[in-house]
């Protein structure tokens, strides 16, 4: 059953990990959680990983009201030592596959929001040197205290805990976004 207040769904999507946030109307965290599809095996090409998703997607939809989709837009460009054509070919393709899939879901559009534009958006200043992800999970971990951060046996940040961070941040801004709209109206 849909809640009756309106939430905000925020996305990072990638091909291995997928974070998705939920926020309530008044700005509150209300979900948050990473899909994995990683297993090679089990989710063997696109579209296998694509229906984990829908799967989970399906679940938010009979719990919240989704009014508004923030997907962190795919990298556009190449940088050294990064990505090649064909990774960034598969990772476009994926997000259109969740876009869509929100689409048919939600009824509404999604908005893509690029990392940089939802970071500045939040007044997370960015330093030249400093990494984008470890200041993105402090400023959740400064705002989001139930937001849980697992290590391995190792003393490494788990698998799927800075996607379930940038999910944050973008729902974070496009719930700013949202407001603002809002507000107008």
């Amino acid at each position: 059953m849909h809640s009756k207040t309106s939430n905000i769904l925020g996305l990072d999507i990638s091909t291995r990990m997928t974070g998705v946030c939920v926020f309530d109307q008044d700005g509150l965290c209300v979900y948050n959680e990473s899909i994995d599809t990683r297993n090679k095996n089990k989710f063997p090409t696109i579209y296998s990983k694509g229906t984990a998703v829908k799967d989970v997607l399906s679940i938010i939809h009979e719990k919240f009201n989704i009014e508004a989709t923030f997907i962190e837009q795919p990298f556009m460009f190449f940088n050294s030592g990064g990505s090649t054509a064909k990774t960034m070919s598969v990772l476009q393709r994926f997000n259109g596959i969740v876009s869509w899939t929100c689409f048919e879901l939600f009824r509404h559009e999604p908005v893509h929001i690029t990392a940089t534009a939802a970071r500045k958006m939040l007044n997370i200043p960015l330093k030249r040197g400093e990494n984008a992800k470890e200041k993105c999970l402090q400023y959740v971990l400064d705002e989001y205290k139930d937001f849980v951060v697992e290590y391995t046996r190792q003393g490494n940040i788990k698998q799927g805990v800075f996607d379930r961070s940038d999910s944050y941040i973008i729902a974070k801004a496009g719930w700013e976004t949202w407001k603002k709209e809002n507000i107008k109206s």
